[in-house]
């Protein structure tokens, strides 16, 4: 690889680091073509991609970046997932494809400017995501607004019935 190239691996990596929310660091051994393309379709569908860095590259293109905070773990076979969006979604995706594939490890990551390690990635994925927690959050918002509303409407409703009771008597009369 050329100096030039080297250069623009690094500008790109250093752009990746930088735009993206969550970014997450992977070992991996023993892993198949067929079985990274899997995990490529799975990330994309999340919004989310997956590369293999060379760590000495990754490294540089890390200072003055969030991903500093991790750049220690920068050794070995090293993959970075990253996402601008839902950060559990993409913990989610990694996590079921780590399951099913023993050799594919998280090292450790950045989630929106801070650090996190490996047992707080599985602990992410176990969250729900963003968009079931709006879902929830406008449940519990309109939930009251709900009983609210059939409690005001249930007298007038009432008092329909009544009326329609009194005309129907009056009129066998």
């Amino acid at each position: 690889m050329t100096r030039d190239e080297k250069h623009q691996v690094i500008e790109d990596l250093k752009n990746v680091f930088q735009q993206n929310t969550s970014v997450l660091l992977l070992t991996f051994s023993e892993i198949t073509v067929p079985d990274l393309t899997e995990l490529r379709r799975k990330l994309k569908e999340e919004g989310s991609s997956y590369r293999v860095v060379k760590n000495t590259l990754a490294i540089r293109a890390a200072e003055e970046t969030p991903v500093g905070q991790v750049s220690s773990y920068f050794e070995g076979p090293t993959a970075v997932a990253f996402s601008g969006g839902d950060p559990a979604g993409l913990a989610k995706a990694l996590k079921e494809f780590v399951k099913s594939h023993p050799g594919f490890n998280f090292k450790a990551g950045v989630v929106e400017g801070q650090s996190v390690e490996s047992n707080q990635i599985e602990d992410l994925a176990e969250m729900p995501s963003r968009d079931e927690l709006l879902s929830k959050l406008a449940y519990l918002f309109n939930a009251p607004l709900t009983r609210f509303a059939s409690t005001l409407q249930s007298p007038l409703t009432n008092l329909g019935v009544l009326l329609k009771q009194v005309s129907e008597n009056s009129q066998e009369q």
